[in-house]
């Protein structure tokens, strides 16, 4: 049952984000969407997502999205209704069609007999800790095996922060 009720909150914090005029209540409403989608992660055991969700999701990017709207006009100009909604309309459906075309040949949800479960999780589980010499499997994986991607993601961060630093800093006239 919760997670019904943490589905309609996700869905009706997205649209009445789509739709509210206000950038500031927009920016608000998407940092809740970021905390219940931290919640939803820890539901299905994934902390480590939940934590940078809450963190990247709704600490980091909140504070950036509210800076750029005091630098910027707080509400949003009404422009004139398009006529063209087709294209935009087709590629959406494309797009959702490809998705759920690639997602049949995935193993059903909790499978036993994944291949992640067959082959990549006992392999983590046996050997992690005298291959990287870390006692906690989660930080053995991220940290060893994964070190390259974290850096990755680390890097991808840092550059769209400072990118954000240097679109809002005060032009000197």
């Amino acid at each position: 049952m919760i997670d019904l009720v943490m589905l309609f909150l996700l869905v009706v914090c997205a649209l009445v984000a789509i739709h509210i005029k206000d950038l500031l209540g927009s920016a608000v409403l998407l940092s809740a969407y970021s905390l219940i989608m931290a919640v939803v992660w820890t539901r299905l055991n994934a902390v480590d997502v939940a934590f940078t969700e809450a963190s990247v999701g709704a600490g980091i990017t909140t504070v950036l999205l509210i800076a750029a709207i005091s630098r910027t006009a707080r509400g949003e100009e009404l422009m004139p209704r398009a006529r063209h909604v087709l294209p935009g309309f087709v590629i959406i459906v494309v797009t959702a069609a490809v998705l759920i075309w690639g997602t049949l040949d995935m193993p059903d949800f909790a499978d036993p007999n994944a291949p992640a479960n067959l082959h990549v999780a006992p392999r983590y589980i046996e050997h992690s800790a005298e291959e990287t010499g870390v006692i906690n499997m989660v930080t053995a994986v991220l940290a060893s095996y994964r070190g390259y991607d974290t850096l990755g993601e680390t890097t991808v961060i840092f550059t769209a922060g400072l990118g954000v630093i240097l679109l809002l800093r005060g032009r000197k006239r």
